[in-house]
């Protein structure tokens, strides 16, 4: 697989002659699975920084992913992840759940100013903050912290899959595949299966009750 570097980090050139010094990119990984945790990670980058292959996390594969990961670390000035857990998704909303590690991400990072992936800026947060939709596409920032969330929660889930095997975790990482709706039917649901999310599951259980 291929993948164009970012083109360019004008979001963050731009903010720099705001007289922003410390910029971040902050991105999440994990709103959709029907398992697991939502993961966010913000990263301040040098404004010399290059990083060739850093793209949206989407568009890469995982071994370009986990290649790339260690160099983000090296060039960063500063990184943090967030997590949030099942049961939070489950009580406050995945937005909200989306925030609150965004929040964590962020709350050891030193910086004046923060680029969100999305369309949202991050409630409670007293730092200026642009909002763009598609920025893991044009900021370079936003996309290693993409990347760093990406790998950061897959292994979560791989830890995940050891420890409720069956499940096909460390395969779909919680997302709603014809593997883990099986799994699902097999097993029922594990304590990290977000119960306000599985109603597409149970749709499906009862559309196959009606065919026998």
């Amino acid at each position: 697989m291929v993948a164009r570097t970012v083109a360019g980090t004008h979001i963050e050139a731009d903010l720099r002659k705001q007289g922003f010094l410390r910029v971040a990119g902050i991105d999440e990984v994990g709103r959709g699975p029907l398992a697991g945790p939502v993961v966010a990670c913000g990263v301040v980058l040098p404004e010399d920084c290059v990083l060739p292959g850093v793209a949206d996390s989407k568009l890469l594969s995982d071994a370009q992913r986990r290649r790339l990961f260690p160099e983000i670390l090296k060039c960063a000035l500063a990184w943090g992840v967030g997590r949030v857990d099942t049961p939070e998704i489950d009580r406050v909303n995945i937005l909200q759940a989306t925030f609150a590690a965004m929040r964590l991400a962020l709350a050891n990072i030193e910086c004046d100013a923060v680029i969100v992936d999305g369309g949202h800026t991050i409630p409670g947060l007293t730092l200026y903050q642009e909002a763009r939709p598609g920025a893991d596409g044009q900021s370079l920032s936003v996309a290693a912290a993409s990347i760093v969330a990406k790998v950061t929660r897959d292994d979560m889930m791989q830890d995940f899959d050891r420890t409720y095997p069956g499940y096909g975790f460390a395969l779909h990482k919680g997302y709603a595949t014809p593997a883990h709706f099986e799994a699902l039917d097999r097993l029922g649901p594990c304590p990290i299966h977000r119960l306000s999310f599985l109603g597409r599951w149970r749709e499906r259980q009862r559309q196959s009750a009606l065919t026998l």
